[in-house]
Order: structure tokens, then sequence, then C-alpha cells
């Protein structure tokens, strides 16, 4: 499964923005990051990024390190999640969703490559 596929993923399923999504693909993927890092790595505005990177915390993408660093959690665990969060957010159902335990799957060797470096 591509990037490009699982950032359409968290946005259609999860409900992140799409630059929540890849924000949290690229913390994901290389691991521990500040807001400068992220803002660099994204060509956005520090304060963008610091903004939506604090939303990923609330979201469940994220744990807090420092008030400016940012690290995803196990994938299989932070896309599940995310989405059970989502559910209680909007009211609906949690149940089984396909898609959102292949997100999980699918980033698994991107985070563990992103951490061993």
């Amino acid at each position: 499964m591509s990037l490009e596929k699982i950032e359409g993923d968290l946005v259609n399923e999860i409900g992140l923005s799409p630059i929540q999504a890849k924000i949290f693909l690229l913390v994901t993927t290389r691991g521990k990051m500040t807001s400068e890092q992220i803002s660099q790595e994204l060509g956005i505005d520090r304060d963008e990024a610091h903004h939506n990177a604090t939303a990923l915390l609330e979201l469940g993408g994220f744990i807090d390190i420092s008030p400016t660093e940012f690290e995803a959690m196990h994938p299989r665990f932070t896309a599940v999640n995310m989405y059970r969060k989502m559910c209680m957010r909007q009211n609906i159902e949690f149940k089984k969703n396909l898609v959102v335990d292949n997100i999980g799957v699918a980033l698994e060797r991107h985070y563990d490559r992103g951490r061993t470096k």
C-alpha cells in the first residue's frame, strides 16, 4: 500500500485533515520531530505545523514528548486509537474497520525503519 493511499485513508476513514495526515505520516515514517522540523520537511508555516501536530495529540495519533517535540505510537495501535476517538466524537458505533487495520499493518515497516537509523 502506497503512502499516498494511506494518506487518503487517514482523511477518509479517520477524519484527519490533509495536512494532519501528512504530518502523521511524516512523524510515523521518520521518527520523533519538532514543530520546526515538520515545518521544514513539509514546507509549511511553523505555527501551522505546531497547531496540527498538537491536534494529533488530542486525536490519538501522537504522544507528548515536549511542548515542541512529537512522536507517533506504533501504527497498529495508533490507527485504531484515532479511529476509536473519531467514532466517539461523531457518536457512531466503534466496530472493526479493515481499512483502518490495514493502515497500521502497512505503516509498521516504515515505523520500524524510522526508528532504527
